[in-house]
């Protein structure tokens, strides 16, 4: 069910983090059973890491109340100070959390450099260090899946099998950032467990095109998960009668995963949309899933000036690292005219 905006931005595609609870959310949360969750008593807690068990095919799982703090932990586990991570040059931990890995966990990033978020297991092998004083120890290597800043590209199960086979072969672990991994199962139709498969631990964010307030839940052994809780304590996030937010999370698994095909339409239909618009590059091929990167160079309008010529009728878009290049993102917020209000601003934007 969608809602009346009351917001500055009718039309907020700059995050699929700017959705907010359904009335159906916000009735589960009322009605959810809490509990202590640091005593493990809490039963939506609990019943929210059953859940995304079967749905990865771990052994244990833990709430943890941002998506940042999955990987910040998944970091800390696998990795010792002096240790390296492996992971595409984009990749939000590499730009986006602060220098958790250099604070949390005391380990240096080495970056794989892609042209669309995808990168080889000759890229691996080559990244990976000398066994040597002298450098770093490669220790972890991380897939994002979807990628973010890449426009939202599904890794193909070959293309993981094949760089997992090579961390493997180099005795590294493997942590999938499953931020926006259930986008790539309804897109693909490639379940979550054979995704999360190759990989020691993975993570799925609730905060995004699920819907919900808050929270992530990260996944793995029954060994890594028991570490995790501890650093769950150490970095702050234990709570309590976390079941309000953890009700949120089990509604959206049961409710909100099917509709992200919505997203996904809607996200092409944008993309196509801003194809024609001239002055607007963007490759329409690329639009997985819900992510729509395009560039306004053409326009010869700076970004700042554009963002607040389309900012004015109602419509925001977010700024990426390049100074012409902007992302659009599709969730279920959005009203149901949109895209074509969207595409009316850029329009008018350009002229």
């Amino acid at each position: 069910m969608r809602r009346l905006h009351v917001t500055r931005y009718p039309v907020d595609l700059s995050s699929d983090t700017q959705t907010r609870p359904t009335p159906g959310m916000r009735q589960a949360i009322a009605n959810a059973e809490v509990g202590d969750e640091q005593k493990r008593e809490d039963p939506s807690v609990n019943r929210l890491q059953e859940m995304v068990c079967d749905l990865t095919g771990k052994e244990a799982a833990v709430f943890l109340p941002t998506g940042t703090m999955c990987n910040l932990i998944a970091h800390a586990v696998h990795c010792r100070p002096g240790d390296e991570i492996i992971m595409e040059e984009q990749s939000h931990p590499a730009h986006f959390e602060g220098g958790g890995p250099a604070v949390h966990s005391r380990a240096a990033v080495r970056l794989l450099a892609t042209a669309d978020g995808i990168f080889s297991p000759e890229q691996v092998v080559a990244a990976i260090r000398p066994d040597d004083p002298h450098f770093p120890r490669s220790r972890l290597l991380c897939v994002e899946n979807t990628h973010n800043l890449k426009g939202g590209r599904i890794w193909p199960i070959p293309a993981i099998s094949a760089v997992a086979e090579m961390a493997r072969k180099h005795n590294l672990a493997l942590h999938l950032d499953g931020a926006r991994l259930m986008n790539a199962v309804v897109a693909s139709g490639v379940s979550a467990r054979d995704y999360c498969q190759f990989f020691d631990s993975a993570w799925i964010d609730l905060s995004k095109g699920l819907g919900c307030p808050a929270g992530g839940v990260l996944a793995g052994s029954k060994d890594f998960i028991a570490k995790a809780w501890r650093y769950k304590f150490l970095f702050g996030g234990a709570m309590r009668q976390a079941g309000i937010l953890a009700a949120a999370g089990v509604y959206a698994f049961e409710n909100n995963v099917k509709r992200l095909a919505e997203d996904h339409a809607r996200a092409k239909a944008l993309a196509e949309g801003m194809a024609g618009i001239k002055g607007i590059a963007v490759e329409v091929a690329s639009v997985e899933t819900n992510i729509v990167i395009f560039d306004i160079g053409g326009t010869g309008i700076a970004r700042a000036e554009f963002m607040n010529r389309v900012q004015a009728q109602g419509v925001r878009f977010s700024g990426l690292m390049q100074p012409t290049r902007l992302r659009a993102v599709t969730h279920l917020d959005i009203p149901i005219d949109g895209v074509e209000r969207a595409l009316a601003a850029v329009r008018a934007a350009v002229k």
